[in-house]
């Protein structure tokens, strides 16, 4: 499956099929919380980061997540990526451990991720 970046709004439903067609009920993602935008469909996270970079994100910004898009709504965003794991940026486990950027993760992707019809 190709990287995609999510600009623009993509249905839970769009989500759905492609965690079918890769690792069952999971999409890895990488969100850059400066420009508000996201990388999925990769194999590894450090895939997505690699688009982003080259797409001008700058590697403080950029933090990888795992989206379920079958759990509640409180439940499906898991900070869990070797690419989060930052001691010179003060994170040194592969969860995002600072409160104001996992609410910015939140945040962007709950604007990305619609309901069924977006």
């Amino acid at each position: 499956m190709d990287i995609r970046i999510v600009r623009q709004a993509i249905t839970k439903r769009e989500l759905t099929e492609m965690a079918k067609q890769q690792f069952g009920d999971m999409v890895k993602a990488v969100v850059d919380v400066d420009q508000g935008i996201m990388a999925i469909g990769g194999e590894l996270h450090s895939d997505e980061e690699a688009v982003l970079l080259d797409g001008g994100s700058l590697q403080k910004h950029v933090w990888g997540i795992n989206l379920y898009p079958e759990r509640p709504p409180s439940e499906w965003i898991e900070f869990d990526s070797m690419i989060n794991v930052r001691p010179s940026q003060g994170n040194r486990s592969r969860s995002v451990e600072r409160a104001d950027i996992r609410q910015a993760i939140v945040e962007i992707v709950n604007r990305l991720i619609g309901g069924e019809n977006v």
